[in-house]
């Protein structure tokens, strides 16, 4: 869901983190391995591993912003959602493509995130095609926690 109020895209806010993630080959489809020092981090990863994937992510400027909100009954089905969301704001309207990827609030007891995506409007004529997203799976869907660092993988049906 858009935010109802007006947002200024600060500096920080356009600062992009290191590139955390990788592409795994799998037989049909692609599986996304993501990390950080936090579960939150390699979700935020795993979004924009998702985004690099249907267009070339150097192209998008971080012009605008689309909040969404999400919960799940476990942290697997929570991560399905949040990618999903972001998935659907770039099959329907706004059509929005991020470029950086923020958690906001993430409440695990609840298994609920607020997370902001910082990108604009998906172009033709500004962006490449990647490759289409058709969904994301559970198949094979994994989250790992150690002290200082969280991977987690998932696969996107293609």
């Amino acid at each position: 869901m858009d935010n109802p109020i007006d947002i200024t895209v600060t500096e920080e806010d356009t600062t992009l983190p290191p590139q955390q993630y990788e592409y795994l080959d799998h037989t049909a489809d692609v599986q996304i391995h993501a990390w950080g020092t936090s579960l939150a981090e390699a979700m935020e990863q795993s979004a924009v591993a998702m985004f690099a994937y249907m267009t070339e992510i150097q192209t998008v400027d971080s012009t605008d912003t689309h909040d969404i909100e999400v919960e799940g009954h476990d942290l697997q089905s929570l991560f399905y959602q949040f990618l999903d969301e972001f998935l659907f704001g770039f099959s329907a309207e706004p059509f929005f493509i991020a470029r950086k990827v923020k958690i906001l609030e993430f409440d695990r007891e609840a298994n609920k995130i607020k997370a902001r995506g910082y990108g604009e409007t998906f172009s033709l004529d500004k962006h490449p095609q990647g490759t289409e997203v058709k969904a994301i799976t559970f198949s094979n869907m994994q989250i790992h926690e150690k002290v200082g660092r969280t991977d987690v993988y998932v696969i996107i049906d293609i």
